[in-house]
């Protein structure tokens, strides 16, 4: 019989996403508890979902002893603290992206995961798309040839009403812009087909709302794999798209360009030869389609705790995302291009916040 492992909710926000991924895995999760500053938010979704508790105070989820995972659906300042105390009160952790606020507290994180037994699994969900698999899968059986070029396009559109959320757009509490925010999703998927980055040299701006972070960034990238890639992204596009071009020596693999899902079907893979397309054609018709999203990506990590593995995303592929924005961020304001990966040495390493936010932040 599959073990039901038992979840406890913080956040109503982006959690009512995570919730619909539990209903779809109700074989294997069952959500008991939701803690929320949001009352009405808070009851609604635990009368939608058929949640038993609801709560403002978050310690009463550590003390319980009839929960095997944290869920942190909170905004990105508070989720180092929440992960924390979830793995010293003994339970697995699943966190929203944008993971933490520098690398410094992801390597924390990781000493004191590794000093328990427990788990965490940062959320990174947009792999799961059949597209992006099908790419995978062609990469695994040798069919897609030496990279060379990637270009990633993440063009969506933020204006004033969505800033109006008090902690949107800040420093402090938002922890960076579109490219920690929004980009962040695409830009993993770059390092989930091509590994980690080498060097970055960025520019970046706040051209379209009053706010403190950027909304606009163009960058260049090297991959340690030898490969290039230019990223792109701007909150100010009235036409919203993502798209994914992954140029290989023996096929192109480009993405559709709906915002959100564009790690979904269908993607076109497009080969130099008649005879190399037949065989990419046929690898891709024996394609065993799978659910997607956080419905697949809470599978496999019930599928990790039940074999003692490592969840399907980890602390170092967060490293790794996380190590771009803060090459990018110091590439922004040094004018200089940025080599990774990001070592205690770094300037930015315990923080890429400008100087004047993190004192404001020291002092508060």
């Amino acid at each position: 019989m599959t073990k039901k492992l038992r979840v406890g909710v913080i956040g109503a926000g982006i959690a009512a996403r995570h919730l619909i991924g539990y209903d779809w895995n109700k074989d294997l999760f069952e959500v008991r508890a939701l803690c929320s500053l949001d009352e009405e938010r808070g009851r609604e979704l635990c009368a939608k979902h058929g949640i038993a508790t609801y709560t403002q105070n978050v310690d009463e989820l550590f003390a319980r002893d009839d929960l095997d995972i944290i869920d942190v659906s909170t905004p990105p300042d508070s989720h180092y603290e929440l992960c924390k105390k979830a793995i010293e009160s003994g339970k697995h952790v699943i966190c929203e992206k944008p993971l933490f606020g520098s690398i410094a507290d992801v390597d924390e994180m990781s000493r004191i995961v590794a000093r328990s037994d427990k788990k965490l699994m940062p959320i990174f969900q947009y792999r799961y798309g059949s597209g992006l698999q099908k790419l995978k899968l062609l990469i695994e059986r040798g069919l897609a040839g030496r990279p060379f070029m990637t270009t990633i396009e993440t063009h969506w559109w933020r204006g004033p009403a969505y800033y109006e959320v008090p902690w949107r757009g800040k420093w402090a509490t938002e922890l960076g812009g579109g490219l920690l925010g929004h980009a962040i999703h695409a830009h993993d998927m770059l390092n989930y087909v091509h590994g980690p980055c080498a060097e970055v040299f960025a520019y970046g701006a706040t051209l379209l709302n009053r706010i403190e972070v950027e909304d606009t960034m163009a960058l260049a990238v090297k991959m340690q794999n030898g490969s290039l890639a230019t990223l792109s992204m701007t909150l100010g596009s009235r036409k919203e798209i993502s798209r994914l071009r992954f140029c290989f020596s023996d096929l192109v693999a480009e993405s559709i360009l709906e915002p959100y899902t564009m790690g979904r079907d269908p993607w076109t893979f497009i080969a130099g030869t008649e005879e190399h397309q037949a065989r990419i054609d046929a690898a891709l018709a024996g394609y065993e389609a799978k659910e997607d999203g956080y419905t697949r990506q809470f599978e496999l990590f019930h599928q990790a705790l039940m074999e003692g593995k490592d969840p399907p995303v980890t602390l170092q592929d967060a490293r790794n995302s996380l190590e771009l924005v803060t090459a990018a961020y110091y590439s922004q304001r040094s004018g200089q291009p940025t080599p990774m990966p990001i070592t205690a040495d770094h300037p930015l390493y315990r923080s890429w916040l400008p100087e004047e936010q993190q004192r404001l932040v020291a002092n508060a």
